[in-house]
């Protein structure tokens, strides 16, 4: 097999964009960018460090981000597994993406940017829920804001309304596969729910 290695023969193969997908990029926060966000409560966080990359879920009962201003963005960080592996990251290198879906459309509105953690009371205290807060809260730069194709969910049928979860294997399968049935199992599934419950913030 022939790996491409060189910018040159990749645009060969793919063509110039259309000035549509390269006009659409802004540096901050517009009035249509910003109700598109805004109505998200579920977005991507990607980062990188020097272990590699790593892809994070982040989603809230409202706008999954806050907007400290037009150039501003403030994700908090709830509770998870305590990994950290995207906080790690962010102290290490600050580049950021963040991929922004919301139910029901099939485009994607993302955000290229930089990073830094922070701990500060008062930031924590304009997310809290149930008497919680986030530990530390990610504030991103933005750098490019703009709207992703719609085929790639189109073609995934995303929003199709169809459960395709049956067979799939649960956490705790996949956790008693990785340590040969040390940890994990039916026993970790049943009492997931009510854990959650207790540590949603």
């Amino acid at each position: 097999m022939k790996f491409i290695d060189d910018v040159t023969t990749l645009d060969t193969l793919y063509g110039q964009p259309g000035q549509p997908a390269l006009r659409k990029v802004v540096d901050h926060m517009t009035p249509l960018y910003r109700k598109w966000i805004m109505t998200s409560r579920f977005c991507v966080l990607s980062t990188v460090g020097p272990e590699g990359t790593d892809g994070s879920p982040r989603g809230d009962d409202g706008p999954v981000v806050l907007e400290l201003d037009p150039k501003t963005l403030a994700l908090p960080d709830w509770r998870g597994n305590n990994r950290l592996d995207s906080l790690r990251n962010i102290i290490r290198d600050p580049r950021v993406s963040l991929m922004f879906l919301v139910p029901g459309s099939n485009n994607v509105i993302r955000v290229n940017g930089s990073a830094r953690l922070t701990a500060d009371a008062d930031l924590r205290a304009r997310f809290e829920r149930q008497g919680k807060q986030p530990a530390t809260v990610i504030v991103i730069e933005i750098a490019e804001i703009y709207s992703q194709c719609a085929r790639a969910l189109i073609r995934a049928r995303t929003w199709a309304g169809q459960d395709e979860s049956a067979d799939l294997p649960t956490v705790g399968d996949l956790l008693a596969e990785a340590t040969s049935g040390e940890e994990g199992g039916q026993a970790y599934d049943t009492e997931w729910p009510e854990r959650a419950a207790k540590t949603m913030w």
